[in-house]
């Protein structure tokens, strides 16, 4: 049984199955591993966590500490009561007009991120100028359809995850500014310290940011100097905005003040800091990575949920939420009907009722031929199915990519 105990009354022996936080603010290797000492829990503490889960058939129990399914409960009740509300959708074109203009975007972007590590690496300055204009057009195309971009997002290579997940993390802070209704020049200022919010990682050595094992103590603490390190890099860049630089600097500090580099507490932390560290977990936890798989995004959203009574804050973390979808688009779902599908796009009235792209047969087991399903419409077109719940692709042999 997975129980959710408080790190005060962890004890050795115990076997931790989630440590509760995003693989950024621990040093161990893995999210799963029996507590062997006292420095083990101490670890833990000193890393500002508050409560783990633990697997009672693996290690010692905590008798009175709440179960996972009664958590699950409760977090499912709350992301219900946000799936209720309206979305917030804005589409001027389909996402087959977009989706090919997305994926030439996102590959300049990329390489746009890696030129921007490589000189921050030599010790050039970071030149806005060929950077802005990226950022215009990731803008550009948020407004033309959302999804385009989003969808793409949950697709990347574990060997160019610093650079994909840099550009995902500026797509999303597009998004999330925009749905929030912040200005335009807020917006691109936003997205343009997500393009460049781990802009420090280009200091960190690549045997220590991508290690496989556990992090030493003194490694991780190198880890943890790359806001700011990105920081002082941004800050040589001629006409550089307060607005990347409080992202980047500031886009791993938690609302409970257990984040870094300065330990901020909520009141301490600007508004679009919270925003991105909300959208960087979630982009984070999402990527399969050297030492651990990505979740699902529908499962991410339910763990960030849980992350928000003490780490991100609630009302950002639903804000996110009614932004990208309890389905967000490239997420795998499961029908009534016993078919899969691909969300390819948020009804304007229903979070609850996108529309799928329908592709595999989960009773007789093989692929259909492709069909778009738009769940709010009636039975006799096209709809008439529900979604029962996300599904990981890994469990039916599926590679995602060719059906986005």
């Amino acid at each position: 049984m997975i129980k959710h105990v408080p790190c005060q009354e962890l004890k050795v022996g115990m076997y931790v199955h989630d440590l509760g936080v995003d693989w950024s603010a621990h040093p161990f290797m893995r999210s799963q591993f029996r507590l062997e000492s006292e420095h083990d829990i101490q670890t833990i503490l000193a890393c500002g966590i508050r409560t783990v889960a633990i697997d009672t058939e693996l290690g010692l129990d905590a008798p009175h500490a709440q179960t996972d399914e009664e958590l699950q409960r409760q977090l499912d009740k709350e992301m219900l009561a946000v799936a209720q509300a309206k979305p917030i959708v804005v589409q001027q074109v389909s996402l087959q007009e977009e989706i090919g203009r997305a994926r030439n975007l996102r590959g300049q972007a990329t390489r746009l991120v890696k030129n921007v590590m490589r000189d921050a690496r030599l010790g050039h300055a970071i030149r806005l100028e060929e950077v802005e204009p990226m950022v215009t057009a990731l803008t550009e195309s948020m407004l033309r359809n959302p999804g385009a971009l989003i969808g793409l997002s949950h697709i990347k290579n574990k060997d160019e995850y610093t650079f994909l997940h840099s550009v995902s993390v500026g797509t999303l802070m597009i998004a999330f500014t925009l749905s929030a209704g912040f200005d335009i020049q807020t917006v691109h200022q936003a997205g343009l310290g997500g393009l460049l919010h781990d802009t420090g990682k280009a200091l960190v050595p690549d045997e220590i940011l991508n290690k496989p094992g556990r992090l030493t103590d003194e490694e991780f603490t190198i880890i943890k100097r790359h806001p700011m390190d990105g920081f002082e890099l941004l800050r040589q860049s001629e006409g550089i905005d307060e607005i990347p630089l409080d992202i980047t600097l500031h886009h791993h500090e938690r609302i409970d003040g257990s984040g870094y580099p300065h330990r901020l507490t909520a009141d301490n932390i600007s508004t679009l800091a919270r925003m991105a560290a909300i959208v960087d977990v979630y982009d984070a936890i999402t990527a399969d990575r050297c030492y651990h798989k990505g979740m699902p995004p529908t499962e991410a959203l339910r763990k960030i949920f849980e992350w928000s009574k003490t780490h991100l804050d609630p009302d950002l973390v639903k804000a996110f939420t009614r932004c990208i979808g309890i389905y967000p688009v490239g997420t795998l779902v499961l029908l009534e009907s016993g078919r899969l599908g691909i969300v390819v796009e948020h009804h304007p009235d229903s979070l609850l009722q996108p529309k799928l792209k329908v592709f595999y047969d989960t009773q007789k087991r093989h692929y259909l031929t492709p069909q778009i399903v738009d769940l709010s419409r009636p039975m006799g077109r096209g709809g008439a199915d529900a979604i029962t719940g996300h599904e990981k692709a890994e469990k039916w042999g599926i590679d995602l990519a060719k059906f986005n």
